[in-house]
């Protein structure tokens, strides 16, 4: 059994762990409140971005153009959003999952890293590491995001990438938390439920552009990826600070149950010396005697 000393010496480590805990739970829910509004007030948004986009394409008809066509390269780019700090859980690893048990060719793949974690981890595997935009996810701003987009969208358009991919963590709520990885470009048209089970005749009827379809994609696609390029960083900081949050509330948790599990052997090894000392006394009392 341990000595009282030592179960002291842990008690109190673990007490001063479990305030730091405690201190980065308080932070990470106001950090959470806040990004969760951000994240709520720009889903919708967002959804009708991608829903209108791809419900024009579907009624688009068979338009040439560069955003709608695969890319001449074999090489595919990643936006990755991660973290820059860690004790968030398995919200990091989620998202590298997405990336290292994919279908994706390692050797042919081009990593846009908003996170350090994701991108630490990526590079010590191999992984090319495109482009590192990891202080950029703290606090997004729409025209960062607009950056990157337009970087992604040169090299799509110079042949460099023949596809581009964004990998991010989907807010459900405080405690859902979903990696997702969605397809950009080349942007495909996506049937949406309602238009399946209704079977709208309007849904068949070809769209016109004004002006005319390929300077009207110019227009719309970039906004289109940007928007979900910025969209999935609002949604990956609200993500983040849910995911830090349960990670610390368990951890306090823990750390409470290990404070009263020492407590208790701290109480049963002092009862025990106390005991030990009682009987030394009286045996040599009766030595004596």
């Amino acid at each position: 059994m341990a000595s009282m000393r030592d179960i002291k010496r842990r008690k109190g480590s673990i007490e001063s762990t479990q305030q730091i805990t405690k201190a980065m739970k308080l932070v990470s829910t106001v950090r959470l409140q806040r990004a969760r509004l951000r994240a709520e007030n720009s889903k919708a948004y967002f959804n009708c971005m991608y829903e209108t986009v791809n419900s024009m394409l579907a009624k688009a008809g068979n338009v040439n153009h560069p955003y709608l066509k695969q890319g001449t390269s074999s090489r595919k780019a990643v936006v990755v959003i991660t973290s820059n700090r860690g004790l968030a859980g398995g919200y990091n690893s989620g998202i590298i999952k997405l990336i290292t048990r994919g279908d994706f060719d390692k050797d042919e793949l081009d990593i846009y890293a908003l996170g350090k974690k994701g991108k630490e981890f990526l590079s010590r595997y191999g992984y090319t590491i495109k482009e590192d935009d990891c202080d950029k996810i703290d606090d997004p701003v729409y025209a960062e995001a607009m950056g990157i987009c337009s970087r992604l969208l040169k090299s799509y358009a110079e042949g460099e990438i023949g596809e581009i991919y964004l990998a991010y963590t989907a807010f459900k709520n405080t405690v859902v938390h979903e990696p997702t990885l969605i397809k950009l470009l080349p942007a495909a048209p996506i049937a949406s439920q309602q238009e399946e089970d209704e079977e709208k005749p309007q849904a068949t009827a070809l769209m016109n552009f004004e002006p005319e379809d390929e300077e009207a994609l110019n227009l719309i696609i970039p906004k289109y990826v940007t928007s979900l390029i910025y969209g999935g960083m609002v949604e990956s900081v609200a993500s983040e600070n849910g995911a830090r949050m349960q990670a610390m509330d368990s951890a306090t948790s823990n750390a409470e149950e290990m404070i009263s599990k020492l407590a208790l052997q701290y109480n049963r090894a002092r009862q025990g010396s106390i005991t030990q000392e009682l009987t030394e006394i009286i045996g040599g009392a009766a030595a004596i005697s």
